[in-house]
C-alpha cells in the first residue's frame, strides 16, 4: 500500500555512516535512521578517485570476485555472496553488512578476494576502499551448480534470473524525476545489510538504505530463486524536499528493432530487443502494448486504478525468432511487478527513447501514484518482482496478441501511401474457445490522433489466429493512439492491444 508512514522518534539511532559493529539491527531501526538522515542536507558520494576511477571498461571487465573467496561458502546454506570491485562507472563505495543473531557486522573485502587478469595483473592494488555491489549466487539451474540469481551494482539497480534465464532488463529501487524536463535524480544503494542464509533455507533477507538529495529510503528484499524467481521489496521512503514525480518499482529495458518497427538497420536478425512490450492488469482487463524504437521521445500513459500487476516481457521464447547465438535474446527473463494491497489511483508510465544501439536500454517504466509529492512526506510501498519466461501476470486468459506486424499502407503492387500506415495484429484464439469459427466476432478499434482508413478482421484457416489489419491515416509529426480487441457482442475475448505511432 502506498500511503503515510506512522511517525517514528530517531533519538538514539546511529548515523548511517556511523554503524557500530555489532550493533542490534531491525528493518524498523534502518528506517528511524533513514528518516533522520531525511532531515539532514544531502551530502553525495564522492569518487575514491585514483586508479580506481581511471579504470575503463576494458580494465574492469579483468577483474573478477575469486569463487573460492564466496561468502557463506560451506556454511550448509544455498546461497554465496559475491561482490564486485570497484572501477570504472562504479567508483563510490558501497558498503556491506551481515546479519548474525539479529546484529550487523561489517562484511571486508581485499585485493585478495579478486583475480587481476591480464594486464590488470599489473595493477594489482595494495588495498581497496570498499565494493561496488554484490550478487547472489544459488543452485538455480541445477542442484550441484551455483549460478547468479539476483545481482545489485550502480546506483540502484538490480537484476535477477529465473531458470535457464540469462541477463537482460534491470529493475531499480526507485525512479526520480525521471523525462519530466528537469534533472533526473538516480538515487543509489548506499548500504546493504544481509542477514546469512539458514542451512536449507529457500530464501534469503537483506536490507538497503538508499540515499539522493530529494529522498531517503530503507529497503527489503526477499530473494526466493527458482523457475520464477521471486523478489519481495518493501520501500519506506523519506523526502528531504518535493519531487516533480516519483516511479515506483521502475524496470529498464532495451528494444531496438522487432517485426513491428524495423526501422532503418540493415541486420541479419529478425529481432534485437531484451523485452518486447508492455503488459498491464487491471480493472478485469489486460492490455498488450508492443515497445517501439520511435524518432523522438515517446511517452504512453495507461492509467489503473490498484493495478492487479504491470511489466515488460518477452513473449517469443524461440531461438529462431531472434536468430542471434550470441546475445541469445530468447533466453532474456521477462519481468512482471505484483503490487502488494491496493496501491489507489495511478498511472502506468512507459517511455521510449530514440536508440541506435542494442548497448543502450532505451526503455522505461514504472508506476507513478496519484497525487503530489512535497518534502516532508513518507510513503511506503510493497509489491513483488516476478522474474522467468511465463511469470504471473504476463499471459492473460483471454486470446493474448500473438504478433503485431506493420508496413506501409495501401494496396500491395502499387506505389505506397505515405500519409497511411498498415498494422496487422494477430490473436491466439487456440485456448478460446468462444473464438471458434462459428462465433459472431467483430472487432473494436478506436484512434486519436488519426483517423481509421480501413479495418478488417478475418479469421486464418487451420491457424486458430484472428487476423485485424488496421489502416490509419495521420498528418506529418503526428502521434497516433491506438487501442483494438475482439468482441463478441458486449463480452471481451481478447486481450486489448494498445499501440503508439510516432509518424
Amino acid at each position: 500500500m502506498i500511503g503515510g508512514l506512522a511517525a517514528v522518534t530517531a533519538a538514539g539511532i546511529t548515523p548511517l555512516r556511523a554503524q557500530e559493529e555489532g550493533e542490534a539491527f531491525s528493518f524498523e531501526r534502518l528506517a528511524e535512521r533513514m528518516k533522520a538522515l531525511a532531515a539532514e542536507n544531502y551530502a553525495p558520494p564522492e569518487p575514491v578517485g585514483g586508479a580506481i576511477s581511471d579504470m575503463d571498461y576494458d580494465d574492469y571487465r579483468l577483474v573478477q570476485y575469486r569463487r573460492d573467496a564466496a561468502r557463506w561458502a560451506g556454511t550448509g546454506a544455498p546461497f554465496v555472496l559475491h561482490a564486485y570491485h570497484m572501477g570504472w562507472l562504479f567508483d563510490t563505495p558501497v558498503n556491506l553488512y551481515e546479519i548474525v543473531d539479529g546484529r550487523a557486522r561489517t562484511l571486508t573485502f581485499s585485493p585478495d578476494d579478486f583475480e587481476y587478469l591480464g594486464e590488470m595483473g599489473d595493477r594489482v592494488p595494495e588495498s581497496i576502499p570498499g565494493v561496488a555491489g554484490f550478487r547472489l549466487n544459488a543452485p538455480l539451474n541445477a542442484p550441484d551448480r551455483y549460478d547468479e540469481a539476483v545481482s545489485f551494482l550502480g546506483a540502484s539497480y538490480f537484476r535477477a534470473l529465473g531458470r535457464d534465464n540469462i541477463y537482460g532488463l534491470s529493475a531499480r529501487g526507485l525512479a526520480v524525476n525521471t523525462a519530466t524536463g528537469s534533472d533526473e535524480e538516480f538515487p543509489r544503494f548506499s548500504a546493504f545489510w544481509l542477514e546469512r542464509p539458514a542451512e536449507g533455507a529457500n530464501d534469503v533477507v537483506f536490507y538497503a538504505a538508499l540515499e539522493s538529495a530529494s529522498v531517503t529510503g530503507a529497503y527489503r528484499f526477499v530473494l526466493t530463486p527458482g523457475e520464477v524467481t521471486t523478489v519481495d521489496v518493501t520501500a519506506r521512503l523519506f523526502f528531504r524536499e518535493g519531487v516533480r514525480q516519483v516511479g515506483i518499482a521502475p524496470l529498464t529495458s532495451m528494444f531496438l528493432f522487432g517485426p513491428n518497427d524495423r526501422g532503418d538497420f540493415n541486420d541479419y536478425r529478425l529481432r534485437v530487443h531484451d523485452s518486447e512490450a508492455l503488459v498491464v492488469n487491471s480493472g478485469g482487463q489486460s492490455f498488450y502494448r508492443p515497445l517501439t524504437n520511435p524518432p523522438r521521445l515517446a511517452n504512453s500513459y495507461i492509467a489503473a486504478s490498484g493495478p492487479t500487476s504491470f511489466g515488460l516481457i518477452q513473449r517469443n521464447r524461440a531461438f529462431e525468432d531472434f536468430l542471434d547465438a550470441s546475445a541469445q535474446y530468447h533466453r532474456r527473463p521477462s519481468v512482471t511487478v505484483e503490487p502488494v494491497g491496493n496501491w489507489g489511483r495511478g498511472t502506468i508510465r512507459l517511455i521510449e527513447i530514440p536508440s541506435e544501439l542494442e548497448a543502450n536500454d532505451n526503455i522505461v517504466a514504472f508506476w507513478v501514484p496519484e497525487g503530489h509529492v512535497s518534502g516532508g512526506d513518507e510513503m511506503e510501498t510493497s509489491y513483488r518482482l516476478n522474474w522467468g519466461d511465463i511469470p504471473p501476470g504476463a499471459t492473460p486468459e483471454l486470446a493474448p496478441v500473438l504478433r503485431t506486424l506493420t508496413g506501409h499502407g495501401g494496396v500491395a503492387g502499387v506505389a505506397p501511401d505515405a500519409d497511411r500506415r498498415k498494422f496487422v495484429i494477430d490473436f491466439d484464439a487456440t485456448s478460446v474457445p468462444e473464438l471458434s469459427p462459428e462465433t459472431e466476432v467483430t472487432p473494436r478499434v478506436t484512434v486519436s490522433g488519426g483517423e481509421i482508413a480501413e479495418s478488417v478482421l478475418e479469421r486464418l484457416d487451420g491457424d486458430g489466429i484472428w487476423r485485424l489489419v488496421v489502416e490509419v491515416s495521420a498528418g506529418s509529426g503526428a502521434t497516433v493512439e491506438m487501442q483494438a480487441d475482439l468482441m463478441a457482442g458486449d463480452k471481451r475475448l481478447s486481450e486489448t492491444w494498445l499501440y503508439q505511432w510516432n509518424k
